[in-house]
């Protein structure tokens, strides 16, 4: 790595650092799907965190976007909202010429929240914006400012009143977040945090254009040639019926992840080794992103839901 790229690397790994000490003084605990979030953003990646309600999903994205001095947009999902209250619509203007006003997706970050409360035919409104970072509306394409992350919230999709997420979409995720209940320290914590006065203000610690300096950083960090072929190999394992299927696919998936997975399987190892001071990934950084990369890019079959099953699990599987 070239001298100039290293003084890069060592600004990123303490800017990191300042960045998840300044989001911890308001979210206790859950230090996994933090770095989790954040990586997503640095490797230009979309993130789903998935939990029951009143577990902070709302809060901490809110939070990242305080300390991240970028445009932030809440867009709350609900049945009735339409396409149009998320992209912009037409509107007829004083002088009797049609004016395109933008919506909500224009903006750094969007939170999606509770995105599954809503129809298929809103949710695939994020779809172009996800992927080509601009909109279409009749007929005109609208540039998306960058950087550009969406940061959904799910409710778990047993839940009534859930709408699941097209298999489309889902793959636009780059992670998928599973947020789990907090421990009895954590919770003891959190409730003397936020019943004896306000939260702490969160302040800005990192700029617009130090953020697209460190995605870039992120895409120079150099891999191995062992690594890709793990990272291939590994979404290959997902895949049943094929000649590198491992066991447990077989035995428990419909079909697997595609080669968006193996993809962001790479650039997730790349930020992770990076904020953990490495200059280039091993498979420990593939392994420790290859659940929230492959859960939601995975499909069980109706053995695996019988037996209970979990994507985790076979996933567990397969890098065991």
């Amino acid at each position: 790595m070239e001298k100039n790229n290293i003084e890069n690397f060592n600004e990123f790994v303490a800017g990191y650092k300042k960045l998840k000490s300044e989001i911890g003084r308001t979210i206790v605990g859950q230090e996994k799907v933090i770095d989790d979030v954040l990586i997503a953003i640095f490797s230009k990646g979309h993130g789903l965190l998935v939990g029951v309600p009143g577990l902070a999903k709302t809060l901490l994205i809110s939070t990242i976007a305080n300390a991240l001095d970028l445009s932030f947009n809440r867009i709350q999902f609900t049945p009735d909202l339409m396409p149009s209250d998320i992209v912009g619509s037409e509107i007829l203007d004083k002088d009797r010429e049609f004016k395109f006003i933008k919506g909500p997706v224009f903006s750094n970050i969007i939170l999606a929240d509770e995105i599954n409360r809503t129809p298929p035919k809103t949710q695939s409104a994020l779809l172009e914006a996800m992927q080509e970072k601009q909109v279409t509306a009749n007929g005109h394409n609208f540039k998306l400012d960058e950087p550009f992350f969406v940061l959904a919230t799910q409710n778990p999709i047993e839940q009534e009143g859930t709408y699941p997420l097209p298999e489309a979409q889902l793959d636009r995720f780059m992670f998928n977040i599973v947020l789990d209940y907090p421990s009895i320290e954590e919770e003891i914590n959190i409730v003397k945090n936020t019943t004896a006065g306000e939260l702490p203000k969160t302040n800005k610690v990192m700029t617009k254009e130090e953020i697209l300096r460190y995605q870039g950083l992120v895409r120079q960090i150099p891999v191995p040639e062992n690594i890709y072929k793990y990272a291939v190999q590994l979404t290959c394992r997902t895949r049943p019926g094929t000649p590198n299927a491992s066991e447990v696919a077989n035995k428990y998936l419909s079909w697997g992840a595609g080669p968006r997975a193996s993809q962001n399987l790479i650039l997730g190892a790349k930020c992770h080794a990076a904020i953990n001071g490495k200059f280039s990934p091993d498979i420990e950084d593939v392994n420790a992103v290859a659940k929230t990369i492959l859960r939601h890019r995975v499909v069980k079959n109706y053995k695996a839901e019988a037996e209970g099953i979990t994507q985790d699990y076979i996933i567990e599987q397969m890098l065991d």
